[in-house]
């Protein structure tokens, strides 16, 4: 399949090897507990692919970034869902170093040691809680002399696992009681009041790690964590946004990836009549266009509430044409591959995932309505 391709070829040439290291490997080890999927991202360079070249990454474009996505999708959903909250993370971590300039000499140092170390970054945003807006911050943070104590959960948390570090948006309370601030604590995965949890009970998606954080107190000094500041207030908020953006763009291409592979098979396999193959090949290549068309669209730093509002309409479309295509797919693979196979099935079900993800359908729609209705896109 030509798009597979495209991407299988892009992926190469950021992780060489990597997608044959996963293809060696039964379906069914890529995605369990434990699977090795991270551990091999790792050791092929997964994690600087969207960090600057400035500091050792490959400062990968958005088009490429989807279609390396796209391409690992297609082999584990489990591991494509993982790195997901990593690459976000890292784009908004190292565009606030580049575009700031402002960071203190040890978090410059620690992001300098991120692609050198191989250093996964686990994701402390609020994405995955019922009804919340990825951008709120899920953990709290006290001020104490010298830094901040954190506490909060996590759940689930991907990468939980493998993490090196753990970035929290963190909302720092005053003594005055007022509004809180806004901040961003970089927290080592082995601090003291860290702990992990057993939370993800579904055998599908296994292999990403998403268990339960919890921070008690978690010591961060202040060299270590990134306020908003008085003269700039709102520069957290609109790199949070750019964040957003590249989840939703990211997460909706791993699952995409996933279905495509399923068509791909149908292709391959010839199954089903030419009228039926071109039918489903097509509405795929519809799904992996409304994708390229946001990842062509999108800047560097992806702030701005049109690119939020086209990647939302981009993922929703998505999200409601994977259903249909996975369903079609396997009835054209057919019942002995169902009988004899149970990976088409578990990378269908999968795909069922992007539904889960926030913001929700139903929380998106009146903010879109009113952003259709040339009023602001504001997402609760």
């Amino acid at each position: 399949m030509r798009s597979l391709d495209v991407a299988r070829t892009v992926c190469e040439r950021f992780h060489p090897g990597l997608l044959k290291e996963l293809e060696q490997l039964p379906y069914e080890q890529r995605e369990k507990p434990g699977s090795p999927v991270i551990d091999l991202f790792r050791i092929h360079g997964g994690v600087g692919l969207l960090i600057p070249e400035s500091y050792g990454g490959h400062g990968a474009a958005p088009l490429e970034a989807l279609r390396v996505q796209l391409a690992l999708g297609a082999v584990s959903p489990s591991l494509v869902a993982a790195v997901s909250m990593h690459h976000f993370t890292a784009a908004m971590l190292y565009s606030l170093a580049v575009k700031s300039g402002r960071l203190t000499p040890a978090q410059t140092q620690l992001l300098h040691q991120i692609v050198p170390d191989q250093q996964v970054l686990g994701s402390g945003w609020s994405e995955g809680r019922t009804a919340a807006n990825i951008l709120k911050p899920a953990v709290t943070a006290r001020p104490v002399e010298g830094g901040f104590l954190l506490s909060g959960s996590k759940k689930p948390c991907s990468l939980s696992r493998s993490m090196s570090l753990l970035t929290a948006s963190t909302a720092i309370h005053g003594e005055d009681g007022g509004e809180p601030e806004l901040a961003l604590a970089l927290v080592p995965a082995d601090a003291p009041g860290l702990t992990v949890h057993r939370f993800w009970g579904n055998d599908l998606l296994a292999g990403a790690e998403s268990d339960e954080v919890r921070l008690e107190d978690v010591f961060v000094p202040s060299e270590m964590v990134v306020r908003a500041g008085a003269d700039d207030p709102t520069r957290l908020d609109d790199l949070q946004s750019a964040g957003f953006v590249w989840f939703e763009m990211l997460i909706s291409a791993g699952y995409a990836g996933a279905a495509a592979a399923l068509v791909e098979q149908v292709l391959t396999r010839k199954r089903g009549s030419a009228d039926e193959r071109a039918a489903l090949a097509v509405d795929m290549e519809a799904a992996l266009a409304l994708l390229e068309g946001v990842a062509r669209g999108t800047g560097r730093e992806p702030g701005d509430e049109e690119s939020v509002a086209r990647v939302l309409v981009a993922r929703y479309a998505v999200q409601n044409a994977l259903p249909g295509i996975v369903a079609r797919a396997l009835e054209l693979l057919g019942g002995m591959d169902f009988i004899t196979n149970s990976a088409s099935a578990q990378a269908a079900a999968a795909t069922r995932a992007l539904a889960f993800h926030p913001p929700s359908r139903i929380a998106a729609s009146e903010p879109l309505l009113t952003y259709f209705d040339g009023g602001p896109l504001v997402l609760a």
